[in-house]
C-alpha cells in the first residue's frame, strides 16, 4: 500500500492539487502495480511565513497549464480554422509533420499543404495520454477523423494519432500518423 506525502507552499489552486495527486497516483501505479484505491497521496501545505530557503521566505511558483487541455484547445482552434488562437499555443520554432508532409514550421504551410488533400477534417478523440519528462511533456491523442474530400465526398472513421511535445505551456512539436491515404481507396 504505497503512501506519498507532498509538501507545498500554500497558494496552488484546488485543480492544480487534484491534477498533481492524480498524476502521482498514476506514476506510483505504473512503477509498483498497486491498485489506484490502495495508493494514498497527501498534500501538506505551509504558508510562506512557515517556510524559507536560504533564510528567505518564498512564494509558490506558477503551476504549469494542464497539457491535455492545452492540446485539446489547440486542436479545437485548428478545427475551427482559428489560426490566430491556434498560434497562441505554439512556441517559437514549432515544428509539425504529417504523413507525406515533411517538416512544416507554420500553420499557413499546413493549411496550404492540406488544401489539396481534403476540404475539412474533424477529430473525434478516443483517448489522451500524458507523459511528464524532466524537460518536456509528451501528450498523445488518438481517435478517428471525419471530413470531406476535395470533391465533396464525405469520409469518417479514419484512425489518427497525434503526438505533441510541450515546454513552458507551449507546443514545440506535433507529429501526426493517420490512415487518410488508405481511406480514399474504398
Amino acid at each position: 500500500m504505497p503512501m506519498l506525502q507532498v509538501n507545498l507552499l500554500k497558494g496552488y489552486t484546488p485543480e492544480t492539487k487534484k491534477r498533481l495527486m492524480s498524476s502521482l497516483t498514476a506514476v506510483i501505479r505504473g512503477i509498483t502495480r498497486a491498485k489506484p484505491d490502495a495508493i494514498s497521496v497527501w498534500i501538506r501545505e505551509a504558508g510562506n511565513d512557515e517556510y524559507s530557503r536560504g533564510g528567505v521566505s518564498r512564494q509558490p511558483g506558477i503551476a504549469a497549464q494542464d497539457p491535455e487541455i492545452l492540446v485539446k484547445t489547440y486542436l479545437d482552434a485548428m478545427e475551427q480554422r482559428d489560426l490566430a488562437s491556434a498560434k497562441s499555443h505554439l512556441a517559437d520554432g514549432f515544428v509539425m509533420t504529417f504523413p507525406g508532409s515533411g517538416e512544416l514550421t507554420s500553420l499557413e504551410q499546413l493549411v496550404a499543404w492540406a488544401s489539396g488533400r481534403y476540404r475539412f477534417v474533424n477529430k473525434t478523440i478516443s483517448s489522451t495520454d500524458v507523459a511528464y519528462g524532466m524537460d518536456r511533456i509528451v501528450v498523445v491523442v488518438n481517435g478517428t477523423l471525419s471530413g470531406e474530400w476535395p470533391d465533396g465526398r464525405p469520409f469518417e472513421g479514419v484512425r489518427f494519432i497525434d503526438r505533441f511535445e510541450v515546454e513552458n505551456d507551449r507546443l514545440i512539436r506535433q507529429d501526426v500518423w493517420n490512415d487518410l491515404a488508405n481511406a480514399g481507396l474504398e
